[in-house]
């Protein structure tokens, strides 16, 4: 199984509350929200960054890699031998 590691995509497995990045508003993160890690903090939490699709940061939060699903954009592993 991969691990979680800096510039990986991952997804929220719960909702969660943040601070917005400029207004420091609290904004909620609905599960299943993809982003990309930006630092790892001993594989045990992962700071979070999530932006708008121009860019635009909107939160960037420390959380917990129980919180995170990777996900995944290639083949992880082959199960076997193609059945015809």
């Amino acid at each position: 199984m991969k691990t979680i590691k800096d510039l990986d995509i991952v997804a929220l497995t719960e909702d969660l509350e943040a601070s917005h990045f400029e207004t420091k508003q609290i904004i909620k993160l609905y599960k299943g929200q993809g982003e990309t890690v930006v630092k790892e903090f001993d594989g045990s939490a992962f700071e979070v960054e999530f932006s708008h699709q121009d860019g635009t940061i909107y939160a960037m939060e420390t959380i917990p890699a129980t919180k995170l699903m990777l996900l995944h954009d290639e083949l992880v592993e082959s199960v076997g031998a193609v059945r015809r």
